[in-house]
């Protein structure tokens, strides 16, 4: 796969701009089921799967580490993907996702959920690359990335309401995960046909290929991301499990929906902050302002501190990819490897870390309270690397 700054382009004339819209559309929708579907919706399902006894507490969080796991291995994988594969590659991403969500459906042993939930991280890591790839490099449509980056919040919020309408109807785990598979289906229907259409692209314009100023070197950068990955996930795998007898009647599905929702209109905030800032000082505000959400249950333990750490934290960790991956078209030609594959993998090996570091700092204090303050930490630490 090609650095995404050879093949940069600008928006067709005029007369291309709706197939241009339709493709980023499709590109969000990929993302929402590939991401918000294949890797989130597990967060929403993992204490209900635990209420239903089909899944232990500890094997939830193998059957987490197992997809970060998993997400690493696509990551590395996607590196060398050929650009003019990345369409083929994204719709292998999403059927394959559907069919990993109706898998759970199934009554399987614990062993089996983590090797889903391994293929699934796969999957996940191809559909983000390649769905970045096919609308960067292959539509080439860079001012779409906000929109781009908004389908994981989208993803996230449909599959928390429809977690949160079959609890509320009594439905069980496997009627959940059906569910689930229909809706993320139907997204994949809608986007399949802009996924193989051809697209003309042009030179792309130089005030959009200006330098963005306070750029972060490749390495720092890949560093950022990596403790970034560890910071944001305790959060994104636990707050559910971990706020669900402090809500009284409410569902804390609907806490988690707050995050999708405050995933989506964050990243075009994200994207305008980082055009007019810069990274440096975009990124690091990102950060420091995810590592307070992340301990917001620890400082606020209430309602209103869980919906703010959900408000926050969702309003900035796809904000560091809007950020980072943005970034890294513009300083991909300092290093001779695939930058946004590499920092994919960095991330996924924060991801991984995450909810096995939370496991044994769990098992030494019986509280959340210390894996909140870590993930903090590694968020405070990626600051740094800011600056370097």
């Amino acid at each position: 796969m090609s650095s995404l700054h050879s093949t940069a382009s600008r928006p067709a004339p005029s007369s291309a701009a709706p197939s241009q819209f339709a493709a980023t559309i499709a590109a969000m929708l990929a993302l929402a089921v590939a991401m918000g579907f294949g890797r989130f919706a597990f967060t929403g399902m993992y204490p209900l799967m635990v209420r239903d006894h089909l899944l232990s507490v500890d094997g939830g969080s193998w059957a987490a580490s197992g997809n970060y796991a998993g997400y690493l291995i696509g990551a590395l994988l996607a590196s060398r993907m050929p650009t003019a594969r990345a369409a083929a590659t994204a719709r292998i991403a999403l059927v394959g996702t559907v069919l990993a969500l109706l898998a759970l459906a199934l009554p399987v042993p614990a062993g089996v959920v983590i090797a889903i939930r391994l293929i699934a991280g796969v999957l996940s890591a191809f559909g983000l690359v390649a769905a970045a790839v096919w609308l960067f490099s292959h539509v080439g449509n860079h001012r779409g990335a906000p929109l781009l980056f908004a389908g994981v919040g989208v993803g996230i919020l449909a599959s928390a309401e429809i977690i949160a309408g079959g609890n509320l109807a009594g439905w069980s785990s496997p009627v959940m995960w059906i569910a689930l598979a229909v809706v993320a289906a139907a997204f994949v229907v809608i986007a399949w046909p802009a996924l193989g259409r051809d697209y003309a692209t042009s030179a792309e314009s130089p005030a959009h290929n200006a330098t963005i100023p306070g750029l972060v070197g490749p390495w720092p950068l890949i560093a950022a991301y990596g403790l970034a990955g560890f910071g944001y996930i305790v959060t994104a795998t636990y707050l559910p499990l971990f706020i669900r007898d402090a809500l009284g009647h409410v569902d804390p599905i609907h806490v988690w929906a707050a995050f999708g929702l405050g995933a989506a209109p964050s990243c075009f905030v994200w994207h305008a902050a980082h055009e007019r800032y810069g990274t440096r000082r975009a990124l690091s505000v990102n950060l420091i302002l995810q590592a307070i959400g992340v301990l917001l249950p620890v400082l606020v333990p209430s309602a209103a501190g869980y919906l703010g750490s959900a408000v926050l934290v969702g309003a900035t960790f796809v904000g560091t990819t809007t950020i980072a991956l943005s970034a890294a078209r513009h300083v991909a030609h300092r290093v001779n490897f695939n930058l946004v594959a590499v920092l994919t993998a960095a991330y996924g090996i924060g991801q991984i870390a995450g909810p096995l570091a939370s496991t044994v700092l769990m098992g030494h204090s019986h509280s959340f309270t210390w894996p909140l303050v870590s993930a903090a930490g590694a968020l405070l630490a990626a600051t740094l690397f800011c600056f370097l």
